[in-house]
């Protein structure tokens, strides 16, 4: 038997060109406290919540003013702030990386747009030798409050160059903190704890989830670091699922619970600090697990969480913990081979029917 969400998605549509206010904070509004709104939207209303409340906050990187940012996150917010608290960069990450690390230790809460995570690699330096380990090296000297942004994990058909997902990776390094949501609430939520906090954040959101709709409170919430969320309940198989492999999840156990197998379906939300409490809990009840990611097999968040199952679940397990990954080849431009690269939901199932003896 499935439970609900909290708060419903819609379909992944974009909302409705006469509908949709111009300025890409607000959302549209239902009456009785709740909106509706799509990630997107859900994103710069916590960014233009937290800008209004902080003026030490300002936004910057490449394209988010004057063209309200690569995928219209930061829509709208260049006319209310100004350009000296929303300022296009040029296409340097290392520059305006290093530029937000001095400028976090110097009293100011920045926020950096990567067009893509997979342009983060080139200002590694910067988020691992320097935003990483400052407050660290000089005895908490200089906290380091920097939120990092930007879609990660593969677009459609955008090929090899363009589709890292890069949870496994900086969650490696101490001092990152590793945010990767699935639905509006969470992301709104998440976005303004991560506008609060003195710890360099990794916000990784993904483009196939911005148009994602949900209906969420108009009043103020946050949403905690290091707190899972069930999206679905069940009872033969746990499925961890990260950023948009949620959706993917919830339609795999909507396929078997066709043939009698329930699944519960568990977001970690945030991949550093990892809630492996309410995971190990969940798999306690199933005795079964299989982990959905992005990232690939080798080093994978699901390796991780497999290694600590193994030690807090050993004598709960039926079987050993399935991990539904990127196959590990570099991203095909082909729309069959990308569809057989990532996690889609008929490998989620296949991997599930393992799980289970089926």
């Amino acid at each position: 038997m499935s439970a609900p969400l909290a708060y419903p998605l819609k379909p992944r549509r974009e909302i409705d060109s006469q509908t949709e206010p111009i300025n890409g904070h607000k959302g549209i509004d239902l009456g009785d406290g709740m909106q509706l709104v799509s990630v997107r939207m859900a994103i710069c209303q916590a960014l233009f919540e937290e800008m209004t409340r902080d003026e030490t906050i300002y936004i910057m990187g490449e394209e988010v003013a004057q063209y309200n940012g690569a995928y219209k996150v930061t829509k709208g917010l260049l006319d209310h702030f100004g350009a000296k608290r929303v300022i296009d960069s040029p296409i340097t990450e290392s520059g305006f990386t290093g530029l937000a690390v001095g400028a976090a230790m110097t009293g100011l809460r920045p926020v950096i747009e990567f067009m893509s995570w997979n342009f983060s690699f080139v200002a590694f330096d910067q988020i691992i030798s320097n935003a990483s380990k400052m407050n660290y090296m000089t005895g908490g000297m200089f906290p380091i409050p920097l939120v990092m942004r930007g879609p990660s994990g593969a677009g459609p058909r955008v090929s090899s160059q363009h589709s890292h997902a890069v949870e496994a990776l900086f969650s490696h390094f101490p001092g990152l903190i590793v945010v990767s949501p699935s639905t509006p609430y969470d992301a709104k939520g998440l976005m303004k704890t991560a506008l609060r906090q003195n710890n360099p954040v990794c916000f990784l959101e993904n483009e196939l989830v911005y148009n994602l709709q949900q209906e969420i409170p108009t009043a103020e919430y946050l949403v905690p670091f290091g707190k899972a969320d069930l999206k679905r309940e069940g009872t033969d198989c746990t499925i961890v699922a990260i950023s948009r492999c949620v959706q993917w999840a919830l339609e795999a156990a909507d396929e078997l619970a066709k043939i009698g197998i329930s699944c519960e379906v568990l977001d970690p939300r945030t991949i550093k600090p990892l809630d492996i409490e309410s995971i190990a809990a969940s798999v306690r009840k199933t005795n079964r697990c299989v982990v959905v990611e992005e990232c690939y097999r080798t080093g994978g968040v699901g390796a991780e969480i497999a290694a600590q199952l193994m030690e807090l679940c050993f004598d709960d397990l039926d079987a050993p913990v399935g991990r539904v990954t990127t196959t590990e080849n570099p991203m095909p431009y082909a729309a069959n081979l990308e569809h057989e690269t990532l996690p889609k939901p008929h490998r989620i199932i296949a991997a599930v029917k393992t799980a289970c003896y089926r």
